[in-house]
């Protein structure tokens, strides 16, 4: 806790005065670009890797970066989405995995989380995920069975994500576009999924992002 304070000191005594407009333009209102669907990994930082600035993402974060599908009793993950289109008007939405993802890798050991019942629980979101890994993966070595699973479940979450009416209504009228990210924390390197290559390709000499 004494570092977490530490920076708090640094940040309200160097880095707020050195952006004091920025930020009084922030408590005023908020307009985000982008929607970010990321894990709650400590290890993943949306605005560091995208080299964003406060205020230009609007960040929806979960164990293993699941969406839900759409139901009319509502969850916050559709509460923010809803929020973000209709209120916010975002044009882009990011579903973003990463490497060596502990909700990923838990979904393919789930007998040995039968006494997690709020985990096991929530990786019910993820089954599509699960059961593409057993039906085509099931030989694979268990370390490229997460890989694979890790790129699929990006997959299986925007097509949860198509399940939301603000969503699909959204996307008729071309107002908004999804992307489907996954995140190397080793390398650095971010791959996106690319429909007519059907495969998860490099970003890094990509100039134009690519919505599936």
């Amino acid at each position: 806790m004494q570092k977490i304070l530490k920076g708090y000191h640094h940040f309200h005594d160097v880095i707020f005065p050195q952006q004091r407009e920025t930020f009084q333009q922030l408590a005023r209102e908020q307009r985000p670009r982008a929607l970010f669907i990321t894990c709650s990994d400590s290890r993943v930082h949306p605005n560091l890797i995208t080299q964003t600035e406060p205020g230009e993402l609007f960040i929806l974060r979960n164990p293993g970066n699941l969406v839900p599908p759409y139901h009319p009793a509502g969850t916050s993950e559709a509460a923010t989405i809803e929020y973000s289109i209709a209120i916010l008007n975002v044009e882009h939405i990011i579903v973003c995995g990463h490497s060596n993802c502990g909700a990923v890798g838990a979904l393919l050991k789930k007998d040995e989380f039968a006494d997690l019942p709020a985990i096991t629980s929530w990786l019910h979101h993820a089954e599509v995920t699960r059961r593409v890994i057993l039906d085509r993966h099931r030989e694979d070595p268990p370390e490229r069975q997460v890989a694979r699973a890790i790129e699929w479940n990006v997959l299986c979450q925007l097509d949860n994500l198509r399940t939301h009416p603000a969503i699909l209504s959204a996307l008729t009228t071309g107002r908004v576009k999804l992307y489907g990210w996954v995140y190397d924390i080793a390398s650095g390197d971010i791959v996106e999924y690319d429909p007519a290559e059907r495969a998860f390709l490099s970003l890094r000499h990509k100039t134009e992002m690519t919505s599936v």
